[in-house]
Parts: structure tokens; sequence; C-alpha cells
């Protein structure tokens, strides 16, 4: 029997590749790891620099750089070229430099005969993924972005400051753009298993003071407050990605809120949004479809609606 070695790619090696890449190394998702970058001399530093760190770890693991050969066997195609983020400039206001990258990346990853599942991370999250999966010509399933992934560490991340919960018995998700667009189905927060609303009238003093307004301003804010302090993120996206990617090469079946092809949920179709999905090793195995009050629905089909608007940008720049 011949035992398949889990191989990623990571097309990007600035901040926010090289993280993931890190994160991958480090937690011993992956056997194997390229990276593909037009600054050849950056992208050999960075698999130089994490060769050196697999020799503290019980895993052994290759690390290096290749060209877009190297993506015909891969498991997994981490997406993550773009330009560095600049302190007030919005995702949506880096969509023509990135579509102009994507215009000489995805000819190449498609020649190479890759055909495994794509985990997109570049901004405009949401719109980068619908152009890469039409163009690539896979699986709508296999081809997604990490969406509001992000944007729910950070969500769960301000509760708890908040409230006092430890994070992890937060059950929580953003939802729709990966951007100032995005929303938070309040009515599907829970605290153990106990409702947000629930815990406003229990604890009025406390949680019944939260204004769900302020706190979707701070998730949406999270972003800017740290690019404005060191000009770009990456420990959280990086550490977002590779558990999207541990998911698929695991097949965890584990629910994580992606930006997926939408084709009639939330009465939505031909829209790429971040939603509630099942991870495994088939990429996007379903979209969990929960129900949302009137109010939700409403931000979350504007959502759509931004979103919608420049995938037919991107669609016209071909």
């Amino acid at each position: 029997m011949t035992i398949k070695p889990r191989k990623a790619v990571i097309i990007g090696a600035g901040h926010v590749g090289s993280h993931v890449g890190s994160s991958l190394v480090l937690r011993e998702v992956i056997d194997e790891l390229v990276f593909i970058d037009i600054d050849e001399k950056k992208a050999a530093a960075h698999a130089l620099d994490l060769n050196d760190s697999v020799s503290a770890l019980s895993t052994n693991i290759t690390v290096k750089t290749g060209g877009y050969n190297e993506c015909a066997n891969a498991d997994v195609v981490v997406m993550a070229v773009g330009t560095q983020p600049v302190p007030g400039k919005k995702r949506l206001q880096m969509f023509d430099e990135t579509i102009e990258m994507l215009q000489d990346v995805v000819p190449k990853l498609k020649a190479s005969g890759f055909n495994g599942i794509v985990v997109s991370i570049s901004n405009p999250a949401d719109i980068v993924a619908d152009y890469i999966r039409k163009r690539l010509g896979l699986p709508e399933s296999h081809v997604f972005s990490t969406g509001t992934t992000l944007d729910t560490c950070r969500l769960k991340r301000i509760l708890s400051e908040k409230t006092g919960y430890n994070r992890n018995s937060i059950q929580a998700y953003c939802m729709g753009e990966h951007g100032d667009s995005s929303m938070v189905p309040f009515s599907h927060v829970s605290f153990g298993g106990k409702s947000f609303e629930d815990m406003k009238n229990d604890f009025p003093d406390t949680f019944g003071k939260m204004d769900t307004q302020e706190i979707m301003a701070c998730v949406r804010q999270g972003g800017f407050d740290i690019v404005n302090g060191k000009s770009c993120t990456e420990f959280g996206i990086g550490l977002a990605a590779c558990e999207i990617v541990k998911a698929v090469l695991r097949d965890e079946k584990r629910v994580m809120p992606v930006s997926a092809l939408l084709n009639g949920q939330y009465g939505q179709y031909g829209v790429s949004a971040g939603v509630p999905c099942v991870i495994g090793k088939d990429g996007v195995e379903e979209i969990i479809e929960i129900s949302l009050t009137p109010e939700e629905k409403a931000l979350f089909d504007h959502s759509c609606g931004v979103i919608r608007g420049y995938i037919e940008k991107a669609d016209n720049r071909d």
C-alpha cells in the first residue's frame, strides 16, 4: 500500500501566506509544503526558516519553493496573492489590483493540472473565490474562501471580553461579506447553549446593556485596528486558514463560516458569501441554512448585494 503525503501549496508568500505556512507546519497538518511567489528570494527564505523549525517538531515535514508544476499533485492550494493592506483602504478597494494579479496566476494554476481544493484568502475574499472558481472549472464545492471565519474569531473575542465567558464556550457566526457589510445573526449567538436573548433577560445589568450594533462595528473595525498598528494582519488569518485546510485534509466534517457559492440557500443565487458550511475532504460538503429573523435576513441580503455587484464587475474584466 502506498501512503500519499498530505501536500499543500501556498501561492503568495507575503505576511499572510507565510503565516498560513507557519501554522500548517507548526501544527503538523501537512507532510509537504511548497511556496510559490514572484519574489523567489523571499519565498526561499521563508522555506528555509520554516525548515529550521521542523527540527523542533516530532514530525518530519518537507518545506520548499517551486513552480506551478508543484500544484499538479497537491491536495490543497492556498491562494494568498495580493497587495499589502494600507491603513484606511477598504478590502473592496483592493479589487482591481488583486484581479490583475489573478489574471496571471489562475491560468498557470489551471495549466498545472491541479485537481484539489482551493482555499482563497486574497481580498476581497468573496469576489476572489468566485473569480477563481469560474476560471479553474473545478467543482463549486472545491473552491471557496476563508470568508467570515476570521470575522467570527474576532466576534468571539469581543463577546468574551465583554462578558468574561471563555470564547470556546460561545457559539456565534459572522455571515455575508468579509468586509464592511458583514452581519451577525444574534438570534443564534449563545453562551454554553443559552441564547443571547435569554442571557439579556436574566442579566439586565450586564448582558442587557450590550449594544449589538456596537459589537458588530467592533468586528468590522477589528482588521483595520491591526493594519493601522502594523500595516498588515497575519497571525489571525494564518491560523484561521490553517484550521480550514486541516478540516479538509483530515476530513473533519467541521462547521465553519466560509464563503461558498449559494444556489438557493438563504434565498440567494450565484453569489459567494460567508455562511456556516460543513468542511471535509470534498471541500464545502454541505451549506448549513440557519433561520434568520426578518431583520437579519435583510442585513444578509444587503451584504450579498454588495458582493454581487463586484462579482459582476469581475466577470466583465476578461
